[in-house]
């Protein structure tokens, strides 16, 4: 099983792919896949029965395999993920008006088998229907109510901050992964919220969780698991799918576990985060005789989980982007540390201080533009039978709206596919906003934690800029830092070692 889980994951066994062609021979005439569409489908290149477009993506990059094949079949075309039709959207213009004015008909979520498996519809991210609006409404009022976007998160956040520069200083500048630390600092954020307390770093339990969900987001986008979400019931003998239910499982009893001790000593007058608010939620429906709700233990677990992925994994990254970056290019940091100095001296650095800072706020989101960091979006599926671009679409397509070909649009930005934070100042370097900005997707499904997302990687970014210089581990040149993103389902740096040189 080993060995051929390793064949997965490189994708070049040949053999295996004939072994796929010859069990499911009863599909070899099948029209589907089939690049003629009488009904005015949208076009795509000719697949193979059964595996469909499989042998023309790069399942290590299929979001450069989408994009090249933009140039050729428009900004909407389909592919066929094995026998999943999926229709494609392209560049800046197609993906808001699809997302923005057809919010409605590309609104619903294409859970991936894989994840389908554990969430069952329950939880924000994966979910429908009236179970999503009322745990989206929900959700979205209560992160609110414990301090999103006002001063009582930016003061957890300035907490958190000084606690991950103690950390980074007991590096005494020599060369260290930040991944760890900083996913521990972020992830603190949402805890503080979800569950009213933030942990230690030291705390294992704590830490454990925060490693299990990183560790399960790298395996969901590892090219076995593309092919087990293409033929689940063939493949489900996979190790990775095995790491994953066993992970996923340690997590749920941790969380239940922590659900336990909340429950004990709950107050709902005052409650200290979402799971009390949750619970005090549930026990006043059912005091009022209200059956079939949606307040209920899988919908607060998978709810508790979708905020802590997201809560921690696309800020996290997006700053240890933002310090590779730095020591990459080195004059830039110095000019982001010498607003610091002009601006801020050596206070601390407040959310308020965004608008005297527009080079640094224009270097953010140009790590946010580059850093790309969940390229394809998640998937979306239609919610009925429509026109798009001419196009008939059917009800229950699965969709991807390809976020990272609006952030690289080359008829959007004058250097695409370059580190260029000039593309958000003007000639008087005053910050502009740029709408093909969409790191947070639009419309409906739009992160329902963009404004925490923006306080956070102002405040850290800022705040560590201020403390040290970031810099390459000795023996290696800022020309030889890797910029090449590794991961599919979120793209994170390559693994890499910084030095944080103390500033004061």
């Amino acid at each position: 099983m080993v060995v051929l889980d390793g064949l997965l994951q490189s994708f070049c066994s040949a053999s295996l792919l004939v072994a796929l062609v010859v069990l499911l021979t009863y599909f070899l005439f099948s029209s589907s896949f089939s690049s003629k569409n009488p009904s005015k489908e949208p076009p795509g290149p000719r697949g193979l029965p059964v595996l469909g477009n499989l042998l023309q993506i790069d399942l290590k990059r299929p979001h450069h395999t989408f994009q090249e094949l933009s140039k050729k079949y428009g900004s909407v075309f389909t592919v066929y993920l094995g026998p999943k039709k999926v229709v494609v959207l392209t560049g800046y213009k197609t993906v808001k008006e699809a997302l923005v004015q057809y919010d409605e008909e590309f609104g619903d979520r294409d859970s991936l088998p894989i994840l389908r498996e554990f969430n069952k519809g329950h939880g924000i991210l994966w979910s429908n229907g009236d179970s999503w609006r009322e745990m989206r409404r929900f959700t979205l009022t209560n992160l609110r109510d414990f301090g999103m976007g006002r001063k009582v998160c930016e003061d957890k956040i300035i907490e958190e901050c000084q606690r991950l520069t103690e950390v980074f200083k007991n590096f005494n500048g020599k060369p260290f992964e930040t991944m760890q630390p900083i996913n521990y600092a972020v992830s603190n954020i949402i805890c503080s919220m979800v569950y009213g307390s933030r942990f230690e770093y030291s705390d294992p339990e704590f830490t454990s969780m925060v490693d299990r969900t990183n560790r399960n987001i790298q395996l969901t986008g590892s090219a076995s698991i593309q092919v087990y979400n293409m033929f689940p019931w063939l493949f489900k003998w996979l190790p990775t799918r095995k790491e994953i239910n066993e992970t996923f499982e340690m997590n749920r009893n941790q969380n239940f576990s922590l659900f336990h001790q909340l429950r004990e000593t709950l107050n709902p007058e005052m409650c200290r985060g979402v799971v009390d608010a949750f619970m005090v939620r549930r026990q006043n429906l059912e005091k009022s005789g209200v059956k079939n709700n949606h307040f209920h233990d899988d919908n607060l677990f998978m709810t508790v989980t979708n905020l802590f992925v997201a809560g921690t994994e696309t800020t996290s990254t997006t700053l240890r982007w933002g310090l590779l970056l730095m020591a990459k290019y080195p004059n830039i940091q110095d000019q982001v540390q010498e607003e610091l100095r002009r601006v801020i001296g050596d206070r601390q650095v407040q959310v308020s201080d965004r608008k005297n800072m527009p080079f640094t706020d224009a270097v953010i989101h140009e790590t946010q533009r580059l850093g790309n960091i969940v390229p394809a979006a998640l998937p979306h599926k239609t919610s009925k039978d429509f026109s798009f671009h001419g196009y008939f679409i059917k009800k229950d397509t699965t969709v991807y709206p390809l976020l990272t070909s609006v952030l690289n649009d080359p008829a959007e930005w004058e250097k695409p596919h370059t580190f260029h934070p000039a593309h958000f100042l003007d000639k008087d370097g005053n910050f502009v906003k740029r709408d093909a900005f969409m790191p947070f997707s639009a419309g409906r499904r739009i992160c329902l934690g963009e404004s925490l997302a923006r306080m956070e990687l102002f405040i850290f970014f800022t705040t560590l800029l201020q403390h040290f210089t970031f810099t390459p581990a000795p023996g290696i040149s800022r020309d030889e830092l890797d910029l090449t993103p590794v991961g599919t389902f979120t793209l994170n740096p390559s693994p890499h070692k910084l030095c944080a040189v103390s500033r004061m």
